[in-house]
């Protein structure tokens, strides 16, 4: 049997699932707490549901040199991750701006959250930027407190080979795959460390031609720890994430399946419609309604006036030559007034012209007759129409 190092010092990275990790890192908030052990690199879960003796016998247990708070998301990292999807990933200007609108409004992260699961093409989107985000942050937050370590996810290395790598964590002499492996191990946590870990390049030249793939459930190993306190047994947190898409954004949800099943359970905020909206859309009809009957009211009033005014019989206005000038209406002003006649204007008799009152019906008979009387006839017009 080899023997533990004195030291109880790790002999190689930390083999960490990202997927639990930052699975940590999205529950984290007021009433949940993660903290993640730095030498075997298991996460001890706190909720305020555990009794108080129990979350005072782990308090102590809780060494701040061993165990590190998991940070929590503030509501200004959340804002900053909506406004990074909506500028880098959007670009139809309508969506873009309705999510604008949203992450201003009350309840920002969950209203995102209910607005991008309702278009599938944005969804793809945000789960591949929320996997990024998050894994940049984890990897800066592991930095800053020195942890060495290698996400499993990233491994090449066969289950079985990992799982002796965990058994032998603190132990020197091992067998060669084992040894082989650490080595893989170490280069590998280096890239953690580098500049590329935070900022990833796109790979250059041309695109691989694109190939039908086909989605395998990763194969996770089994968890192996030493040091755990008796305490602390039941506060360990191991779930199996196989996909980081599980992984929900949002506040009030464990997991993306809860989400997915409430948004469809519940209707659309577009279709909800409150009382008060009810009763303002029947006042404005009753309204209406007032107005209309108030203008149909008034359609017979203008009728009866229209026909009142066509039966009163119209002012005959007297012609010009008889009325008479205003110095004799004066002094006629003071005598009695007498009923006036109303003289009708004498209307003189259009006169007919030549050629109907010189040709007539009988004319058409006798043609020589017709000419001499018409010759006559046209003598007397001449004459008449010179002597008046």
């Amino acid at each position: 049997m080899s023997k533990l190092t004195n030291q109880n010092k790790p002999q190689n990275p930390l083999v960490l699932r990202y997927h639990r990790l930052m699975d940590a890192f999205s529950k984290s908030d007021d009433e949940r707490d993660f903290y993640l052990e730095k030498t075997e690199g298991f996460i001890v879960y706190i909720d305020l549901g555990r009794s108080q003796e129990d979350l005072d016998s782990l308090e102590k247990a809780l060494s701040p040199d061993r165990f590190f708070l998991i940070p929590k998301l503030t509501f200004y990292e959340t804002k900053k991750i909506m406004e990074g999807f909506i500028n880098e990933k959007i670009y139809d200007i309508d969506i873009k701006e309705k999510l604008a609108d949203i992450i201003q409004s009350k309840e920002a992260r969950e209203n995102f959250l209910e607005f991008i699961y309702d278009h599938d093409v944005e969804l793809e989107k945000w789960q591949q930027y929320y996997q990024e985000r998050s894994r940049v942050r984890i990897i800066e937050w592991l930095r800053d407190n020195e942890f060495d370590f290698v996400f499993e996810e990233d491994l090449d290395l066969a289950p079985s080979l990992i799982e002796k790598v965990k058994q032998n964590l603190f132990i020197e002499k091992v067998p060669k795959d084992v040894a082989t492996a650490r080595q893989v191990l170490d280069a590998r946590a280096k890239v953690y460390y580098s500049n590329e870990a935070l900022n990833p390049r796109p790979k250059r030249g041309r695109p691989p031609k694109q190939v039908v793939r086909v989605e395998i459930e990763p194969q996770f190993t089994q968890d192996f720890y030493i040091k755990v306190p008796a305490t602390m047994r039941t506060f360990l947190y191991t779930p199996d994430i196989t996909n980081a898409a599980s992984i929900t954004f949002s506040s009030k949800f464990d997991s993306d399946e809860e989400l997915r099943a409430k948004l469809r359970n519940t209707p659309k905020a577009e279709n909800i419609v409150s009382l008060e909206a009810i009763s303002k859309k029947l006042s404005s009809l009753s309204d209406l309604s007032k107005k209309v009957s108030a203008i149909e009211s008034e359609k017979p009033l203008t009728k009866k006036l229209n026909e009142k005014e066509r039966t009163l019989p119209k002012k005959k206005v007297m012609p010009a030559s008889l009325a008479r000038p205003k110095s004799e209406a004066s002094t006629t002003s003071k005598q009695p007034s007498k009923p006036r006649r109303i003289i009708k204007d004498q209307q003189t008799p259009k006169k007919r012209s030549f050629l109907k009152r010189l040709v007539k019906k009988d004319d058409s008979k006798d043609e020589k007759k017709s000419g001499r009387n018409i010759l006559k006839r046209a003598r007397r017009i001449i004459k008449k129409d010179k002597d008046s």
